[in-house]
């Protein structure tokens, strides 16, 4: 193994409860209710797509110009929440994780379809910290396609084979598999089952941990 790729939400950093409350407030002023339950169907999906889904939940129909105006919308508000992000938000143990996997001479990818990927890094103080950077402003196709991680694995200079990506969404973990690399599920083992390893977050495990527990499987 010779790179680890991060995805950013919910792996490194907790933007899904901004990303919510953006999305919920949104469902207020079109009159319905946004639940915690209807949000999971948001996880690793385009915000197009994502607005699509609350649509049809709130049974609304627009047409595509007001679409990109509500998309737009909660675009805007969903930077004004993440401007007040700090380097405290980082989810627990993942500063060490990153370090530590620096230190071992792994190469480091971050891959988020989040357009506004650059500003979180900025906000929590990782901006120059991965050897690359694949967000949604290099990549169109959402994950599960598999051109993230491929474009991350190329920029790196590694083999798919060679490289582990971490990730808390079913779409990103088939996306990985897609694209012929191992997947570390970050949350629920019931949730995330084709995952090849599962744990709550990168406070759980260390690098090297990692790395033997794919050594053996291999």
């Amino acid at each position: 193994m010779k790179a680890f790729i991060f995805d950013l939400d919910g792996v490194i950093v907790d933007t899904a409860r901004l990303h919510y409350q953006a999305w919920r407030e949104l469902a207020k002023e079109l009159g319905f209710d946004f639940t915690p339950e209807d949000n999971e169907r948001l996880k690793g999906v385009s915000r197009m797509r994502s607005l699509e889904i609350l649509l049809e939940i709130g049974g609304i129909q627009v047409d595509e110009q007001e679409k990109h105006r509500l998309a737009e919308k909660k675009n805007n508000r969903y930077r004004q929440l993440i401007m007040k992000l700090t380097p405290d938000d980082m989810l627990p143990g993942a500063k060490e994780f990153l370090e530590q996997s620096r230190a071992m001479g792994l190469k480091l990818a971050l891959a988020s379809a989040s357009k506004n990927t650059p500003l979180i890094l900025e906000r929590i103080g990782l901006e120059d910290f991965f050897d690359s950077v694949v967000d949604g402003n290099r990549v169109s196709k959402a994950k599960p396609d598999p051109a993230i991680f491929l474009t991350a694995a190329d920029d790196l200079q590694v083999l798919p084979q060679q490289a582990v990506v971490f990730e808390d969404a079913v779409a990103g973990v088939q996306a990985a598999h897609s694209a012929g690399m191992k997947a570390v599920g970050i949350g629920k083992p019931d949730v995330l089952k084709q995952a090849d390893l599962v744990v709550g977050g990168l406070n759980e495990i260390m690098p090297q941990q990692v790395i033997e527990f794919f050594k053996q499987k291999h």
